[in-house]
């Protein structure tokens, strides 16, 4: 073995392998290796959640892809990378990984190169998980022996089972950037049921699924309502969208009914939030943007801790207390009006009975 082979390999050290979030779910392979080298790299994220960042600046330019491939797309992602050697020594790429109820969360960010999942990688690295990707710039090709080939642009998503072979590279020159979430199979399907069939494929604009699937992975990323304090039943719902979208999951059924129930009121509050402006905000209109009755979406809502005016009213004044903060220049009409209170009495009202001082005092 040459000098800077020995070199590269002894870099690479204790680390070659697969990170596992403690005490939880890997990427990809066994759970134990990389376990004590992620501990260490871990941060805190958004909302308190441990997340696992790395990036190519922490290795030598002249190994930055020779690292990436052998240690970083085989060992926690599973697949074989593959790139020009004059183009090598420019490579860079990022990710971070965070654990959500069972589930793990990466963003990839890397400049373009091959990517192929292959029997060998399969093999390998089997992980029985259902994945839902967010495609989030440059765009990408996929395709494969078993799959229709297609494209992804930004915003787009798709979902796949983890053990199918595919290949895909990005679309143009700033390479991937892309969200994945993984979810073993065992946590979300009825014994008995394949998704050896479930080849990638991108999840359709037109259905009425997408919104309520982009409102559950996004309630999931960000941290937003219960999925912060608990993101198992989200993630869950999450999986289950996915899955009545492929046909592999009865809509009737009940978990299918509960996870629409799920996304509904996930997508519900993401509208609540979009038009927490409008003084005219009403059940009538969320229900309509959503495509249910009224009376379902107050349904939705009882099975909650707040009823959907509650609701309305504490996003509103979170919003004032934020606007307060941030805009000292606003009037306290200002920030009342832009956060949809109908009048400055019902504002002065409503926020002297949740914060037990008036809104002049807050700010100051």
């Amino acid at each position: 073995m040459a000098a800077r082979d020995r070199s590269f390999c002894d870099r690479l050290g204790h680390q070659r392998g697969v990170p596992s979030v403690p005490g939880q779910v890997s990427f990809y392979g066994p759970r134990d290796r990389f376990g004590a080298s992620l501990r260490r790299e871990l941060s805190t994220g958004p909302k308190g959640f441990p997340v696992y960042t790395w990036s190519t600046e922490q290795v030598d330019p002249r190994d930055r892809f020779d690292y990436w491939r052998e240690v970083r797309a085989k060992g926690l992602f599973g697949v074989t990378a593959e790139l020009e050697p004059e183009h090598r020594r420019d490579f860079f790429g990022e990710f971070s990984l965070r654990q959500l109820g069972g589930a793990g969360l990466v963003e990839l960010r890397a400049s373009p190169y091959r990517v192929e999942r292959r029997a060998g990688d399969i093999a390998d690295a089997a992980s029985d998980s259902l994945c839902i990707y967010q495609q989030l710039g440059g765009g990408g090709w996929f395709g494969g022996a078993r799959l229709d080939e297609f494209a992804v642009r930004d915003g787009m998503f798709a979902t796949s089972y983890s053990d199918l072979p595919y290949r895909t590279v990005p679309l143009r020159e700033d390479g991937f950037h892309l969200r994945i979430i993984k979810i073993p199979v065992t946590d979300i399907v009825p014994p008995g049921t394949e998704l050896g069939e479930l080849v990638p494929s991108p999840v359709q604009d037109e259905t009425a699924l997408q919104p309520l699937l982009e409102s559950c992975f996004h309630d999931l990323v960000d941290g937003n309502g219960a999925a912060a304090a608990d993101p198992a039943p989200m993630v869950q719902a999450l999986a289950h969208i996915a899955l009545i979208e492929r046909g592999v999951m009865r809509p009737k059924s009940r978990l299918a009914q509960q996870a629409l129930r799920t996304a509904h009121l996930s997508l519900a509050r993401r509208l609540i939030r979009r038009h927490l402006s409008n003084a005219a905000l009403t059940p009538t209109l969320i229900a309509g943007l959503l495509g249910i009755s009224v009376r379902h979406l107050h349904i939705l809502f009882e099975e909650t801790e707040m009823s959907f005016s509650e609701t309305v009213t504490a996003l509103r004044l979170a919003q004032s207390r934020r606007l307060l903060r941030e805009q000292p220049r606003q009037t306290i009409a200002e920030v009342a009006y832009a956060c949809g209170f109908e009048s400055l009495a019902t504002f002065y009202r409503l926020f002297n009975a949740s914060e037990s001082m008036t809104p002049g005092d807050y700010r100051a």
